[in-house]
């Protein structure tokens, strides 16, 4: 139309690969770029069960949601570092034990809004903002944020499977103290991280395969991983590998912890 301004092209960074996208490949998904399933495939070199890591990841995901709107009346939700929609999506899981929850996406992957955006623009309960989890008060700020989140009740924070690209001269710690801060008692943060803690030579191949593609991922052990916690209960049975946190399926049925590598678990805001 006359007297409208054009509209820059996104740009989606094809030439790269992307943590997002490369976790999209790993769980099966289409919504991906040859470079990014060439550097999802030479991580996979280094640890040839990472897509079982993924998929149990995105089954704590589940779990965890679900948790948090049956057993702590959550019904707000900030999902950062959220990636491709795929199966099991925090609104989908949080919807179907409720039609009135809501969802804040956060992803810095453009693609995540494009392809996002499209899917969701006809749920007025749910939003897709480009952001950072490295730059936290912007995501809080963001008006998309504002009109979803009531941040007078409490809220589910994720950050899972993200953390572990934010390095440690990043402060991701701190990243998570704001993100507690801004939100009311009652609320819960979900968290999960990978390590090197079970199956180190593998898991500390997957790091290099990442990094030589231009992908920061900084492996951290239990003990770094809990301190995201300070200032939250956690909640039981605490920090777990992800395919036990309050697992449905018979341990028998459950991959070995060396085979997953990832830690997950739920904090709460107290009173």
């Amino acid at each position: 139309m006359s007297g409208e301004s054009p509209v820059e092209p996104a740009d989606l960074r094809t030439d790269q690969p992307h943590s997002a996208r490369m976790y999209d490949y790993l769980l099966g998904g289409k919504d991906h770029y040859a470079i990014d399933g060439q550097a999802a495939e030479k991580a996979l070199a280094s640890f040839p069960l990472l897509r079982t890591a993924a998929r149990e990841n995105r089954k704590f995901l589940g779990r965890a949601v679900r948790h948090l709107v049956r057993e702590a009346g959550i019904r707000q939700f900030i999902d950062l570092g959220s990636g491709l929609p795929t199966a099991e999506n925090v609104h989908q899981v949080a919807q179907a034990e409720d039609p009135d929850a809501r969802v804040v996406y956060v992803d810095n992957d453009p693609i995540v809004l494009v392809y996002g955006g499209a899917l969701l623009a006809r749920d007025a309960r749910t939003a897709v903002i480009q952001g950072d989890i490295r730059d936290p008060r912007a995501v809080l700020d963001h008006a998309e944020t504002r009109r979803l989140i009531d941040f007078d009740q409490p809220v589910g924070v994720l950050a899972v499977a993200v953390l572990h690209f934010v390095g440690d001269d990043e402060d991701p710690a701190g990243i998570v103290r704001v993100l507690r801060e801004a939100v009311p008692a009652g609320s819960h943060f979900i968290l999960s991280h990978a390590t090197a803690d079970i199956a180190p030579e593998a898991a500390l191949g997957v790091q290099t395969a990442y990094r030589a593609q231009g992908v920061p991922l900084t492996l951290r052990g239990k003990e770094e991983f809990a301190a995201f916690f300070d200032g939250l209960e956690q909640v039981e049975p605490g920090i777990q590998v992800v395919s036990d946190w309050q697992a449905t399926t018979p341990e028998a049925d459950r991959p070995d912890h060396a085979d997953v590598s990832w830690y997950g678990g739920i904090g709460r805001v107290p009173s």
